[in-house]
């Protein structure tokens, strides 16, 4: 996948692309990325990228021509292009999932009170929110996205850490509580089901733990289970209260 950010601080963005997990995607080839900073684009000699808003108001909004003459350069128009935003629709596994068959994005990471919106009208074909609440850098928003898409691309990491992950599978409950070494830290122990080898009894305690959590942080989640043993689990936690060993 090509992926293209446009963005006034791409400095905010290079240390994610050169490290860790992207850094190996980028070194085998299966990720490849450029920043294009739409300052470049301004038409006076200020570098001029925002303006305040027609109708009043707060803060300032970029403007459409240097945004529209940087998404002309990598031919936008012909690709994907996704707009983070708190107005936009909610961002999914599903939804990450979608944009991880794609062979290019174009990201456009906006500031201050948004983007002049004929650039949306005109260039963008997503317009993504990561959630209820508002951050002040585009490119935080942006990156988000990447990571939710970029790891389930084939090659990045094992098909068999993708499994049982939140959101993940049929059901799409939370992932079940993670142990290692030292069995004891502080005098809490590692559960013993953990310790015993026995490979069905930890898929049982994993699928019930990924039930609690689930009941516990994200009850909505289960509203939607129609697998019957799943719901006979389900039945069983809310009669006896989730439990912490």
């Amino acid at each position: 996948m090509t992926i293209t950010i446009l963005t006034l601080f791409p400095e905010i963005m290079e240390g994610f692309f050169e490290n860790s997990i992207m850094s190996r995607a980028v070194k085998a080839g299966i990720i490849n990325y450029k920043f294009v900073n739409f300052r470049d684009f301004a038409l006076d000699r200020h570098k001029t990228c925002d303006d305040s808003p027609y109708g009043g108001g707060a803060g300032m909004v970029i403007k459409p021509e240097p945004l529209g003459l940087a998404l002309d350069s990598v031919d936008a128009l012909n690709k994907r292009v996704v707009f983070p935003t708190p107005s936009g629709i909610k961002f999914t596994e599903e939804y990450a999932e979608n944009l991880s068959k794609e062979k290019e994005l174009v990201f456009i990471c906006g500031h201050y009170e948004g983007v002049d919106q004929r650039i949306i009208d005109t260039y963008v074909n997503d317009e993504i929110s990561i959630g209820d609440y508002v951050i002040s850098s585009g490119e935080i928003a942006t990156l988000t996205i990447i990571d939710a898409v970029y790891r389930l691309i084939e090659g990045v990491i094992t098909d068999e850490s993708l499994v049982e992950e939140s959101f993940t599978g049929v059901d799409k409950i939370l992932e079940y509580p993670q142990y290692t070494r030292p069995e004891d830290y502080k005098g809490m122990l590692v559960p013993e089901v953990l310790l015993s080898g026995h490979h069905l009894n930890i898929a049982k305690w994993r699928l019930m733990k990924r039930l609690e959590k689930t009941q516990k942080n994200r009850p909505e989640l289960l509203k939607g289970i129609k697998n019957k043993e799943l719901q006979e689990l389900i039945k069983k936690i809310n009669a006896k209260g989730i439990d912490n060993e």
